[in-house]
């Protein structure tokens, strides 16, 4: 018979305390990978540039192919500002930068990816694939690239417009047209922009003004279709958004006068927030978007992108769903590739 060693009551706390620790963490430790530059290869089969969803997404579907990712990201997403997240099932009303950390911490696990916070400034094609430099003036290669970078938007020149994008001045009502229903709502925008708007945010509030900042470019019909749904249409020039952190309490016009709302609508114009697509040759749409197929490939062979600087709609599920399919469609192709190598 095999003798029972005894513990002492101290070393049973001990070990107890361990075991409790161990199960405490929400994942193994192995699993927080972040770049090391001393130790780490600069070598990879992909680099995604980019680290909010889109991106995470493709880091996650490559990861789970066992491809050697690294995914350079700024920290700064356009959507820091809005305090929750919806339309996103699962995810309803959660905080998007809690999203993020969430998806960021779940494609660690994945010990081929590897997360670096830098910026990524420059990129060149070479006889193996691509080179990607960053602010920090680390250089790395891939075979692959994803650019999941997402826009950046422009704000108006109004005092206080830029303290309330996101929060009280809104891009879509599907992301958060439910919160603002059935209240005061404001319109920015001109033209065919606030026709449309205007009869897309009916649906959720039929308290509705137009502001078109200066002198109605609207043309007669949708003049009159608008009134004919009682909207009105403000032409004054806006100087200021009154507001408190954030939440829009009134416009102040030019004249002084004010006007008393809780919400707008605003799509102001936007760029590409990495100009590195073009510099390699990926053409852009009319719009300003990175031109892609339904694979997410751009118009170089071997780039790929994926999330808002690809499509107008702007929303988080669609960003996942399509680095999702970049992951599958880059692996696909990797796979086919090699397979064909002798």
């Amino acid at each position: 018979m095999t003798e029972t060693k005894k513990i002492s009551r101290r070393e049973l706390i001990k070990q107890g305390g361990l075991i409790l620790s161990a199960l405490a963490l929400p994942f193994p430790l192995t699993t927080f990978l972040k770049f090391n530059e001393m130790t780490d290869n600069k070598n990879f089969d992909v680099i995604i540039v980019g680290g909010s969803y889109a991106g995470l997404s493709a880091a996650m579907s490559l990861g789970r192919a066992l491809r050697n990712v690294l995914v350079i990201d700024s920290g700064l997403p356009c959507n820091r500002q809005t305090p929750h997240s919806h339309n996103f099932i699962t995810q309803d009303g959660e905080k998007p930068g809690v999203i993020a950390e969430k998806a960021k911490k779940q494609v660690l696990q994945y010990d081929t990816v590897k997360f670096l916070t830098d910026l990524a400034v420059n990129g060149k094609k070479t006889d193996k694939g691509f080179e990607i430099s960053t602010q920090s003036g680390q250089l790395f290669s891939a075979k692959k690239l994803v650019f999941a970078t997402g826009l950046k938007d422009i704000m108006l020149n109004i005092d206080g417009f830029s303290e309330c994008w996101g929060i009280s001045v809104l891009h879509c009502p599907y992301c958060h047209g439910y919160e603002v229903k059935n209240q005061k709502t404001g319109i920015f925008a001109n033209g065919y922009g606030a026709f449309h708007l205007a009869r897309l945010i009916r649906n959720w509030t039929k308290d509705l003004t137009i502001f078109t900042n200066g002198k109605s470019e609207l043309t007669a019909e949708q003049t009159d279709e608008i009134k004919r749904h009682n909207i009105s249409i403000v032409e004054k020039e806006i100087t200021s958004l009154k507001h408190k952190d954030g939440v829009v309490e009134e416009i102040i016009f030019a004249d002084n006068s004010t006007f008393e709302l809780k919400a707008i609508y605003s799509r102001p114009p936007f760029e590409q927030h990495c100009k590195i697509p073009e510099l390699l040759g990926c053409e852009l749409t009319e719009q300003g978007l990175v031109k892609i197929d339904a694979l997410q490939k751009t118009t170089v062979d071997n780039i790929f992108a994926c999330g808002d600087n690809t499509n107008p709609l702007r929303s988080v599920p669609y960003a996942v769903s399509a680095g999702s399919i970049a992951g599958v469609a880059i692996n696909n192709a990797m796979t086919e590739e090699e397979f064909l190598e002798k």
